[in-house]
């Protein structure tokens, strides 16, 4: 073999050693051994326990046939370390027994399930939330009239509604159009309407206009505001952390509540849906763009400048997927995250 050719075997060799290394699976070198799960805990806390990287954890868990419901998790339940094959296993045990309320009554547990992130965190999201089509805006009914001419209506109070499209359902919800979300490369491409749901209400006659009392308010109902039946569907809050196949082009197009930057726990949108292939539970990385700095150092008459390669600066859950856009909660954030900011694999 040639010197050249021994040279070129060498580095496929290194690189092949590199890439394998890299997609090994890492360990939180803190792990504990064995960890009882309370009250409070979520999927994504347990998982960074164990692991330098929370969203692998679909990679070492275990599911025992045994147990039942085995992909659920509950305060007590302990969860073990163990190695199969050289390779790091995490194990389910049940903790606390299930108890009967009577020897007739179904066996039920003490706690419910954790889930993967916080509720609160996504309160906001777990009932209706809705992406709109101008489509779906322009077939919407909306509030003509409130009673005793109100502008604004609340609770318990009387709406007149034109153009509702009633089916057999009585109970309806009430959406305000919010922002418009743009395709960031093209203006002109709308991705979708966000629709604020700011109350619920029921039809208690029907006509032109129809006639609903608001049950439940969240906000101030205003003259003008869309009303659709009721999508009762809420999110499944326990859903897995998991890392995207392809990814091209994401980035973050609003900031929810009008913010300039996010944190952690604070919600952005994404230019990425189901079209895209996104999914609950999805991780993404948010990048920082490498700035352009002067070369002080240099000893050349004309300062080089030098482009700063990208940085990670957080890692963001999507939560809530529709057809164009998604809603992504940020787990971890060690610079701002702006509108902008492009997402990539973690």
């Amino acid at each position: 073999m040639s010197i050249r050719n021994a040279l070129l075997a060498l580095i496929a060799s290194l690189c092949l050693n590199t890439a394998v290394f890299a997609d090994t699976l890492a360990l939180n070198p803190d792990h504990p051994q064995r960890y009882v799960v309370v009250k409070g805990d979520t999927l994504w806390d347990i998982s960074s326990k164990f692991l330098r990287d929370p969203w692998r954890w679909p990679e070492i868990w275990h599911i025992n046939p045994e147990i039942k419901n085995p992909h659920l998790i509950y305060p007590g339940d302990v969860i073990s370390l163990v190695f199969r094959d050289g390779k790091p296993v995490l194990e389910l045990t049940r903790g606390r027994p299930t108890i009967k309320l009577s020897p007739t009554a179904r066996t039920s547990r003490l706690e419910s399930a954790i889930t993967t992130i916080p509720s609160s965190a996504v309160a906001q999201f777990l009932k209706r939330p809705r992406i709109l089509t101008q489509a779906e805006i322009n077939q919407a009914g909306y509030i003509s009239y409130a009673e005793e001419d109100h502008l604004i209506s609340g609770e318990g109070g009387k709406i007149y509604v034109a153009d509702l499209q009633q089916d057999d359902s009585k109970d309806y919800s009430i959406y305000r159009i919010g922002n418009v979300y743009r395709n960031p490369d093209d203006k002109n491409d709308i991705l979708g309407y966000e629709a604020i749901h700011v109350s619920d209400a029921r039809l208690i006659r029907e006509g032109e206009p129809a006639t609903l009392r608001i049950v439940e308010s969240y906000r101030e109902t205003l003259l003008g505001d869309k009303v659709m039946a009721s999508d009762e569907e809420a999110i499944d809050n326990s859903f897995t952390p998991h890392a995207p196949g392809n990814l091209s082009n994401g980035r973050i197009i609003s900031i929810f509540d009008g913010m300039s930057r996010a944190g952690q726990y604070q919600t952005v949108v994404l230019n990425l849906g189901k079209m895209d292939g996104m999914e609950l539970g999805h991780v993404l990385a948010v990048r920082k763009k490498g700035i352009k700095v002067t070369d002080e150092q240099s000893e050349d008459f004309f300062k080089p400048q030098v482009q700063l390669p990208d940085e990670r600066s957080g890692l963001l859950m999507v939560v809530n997927v529709f057809d164009r856009v998604s809603y992504a909660l940020v787990m971890s954030a060690v610079k701002d995250i702006r509108i902008g900011d492009p997402v990539t694999k973690p």
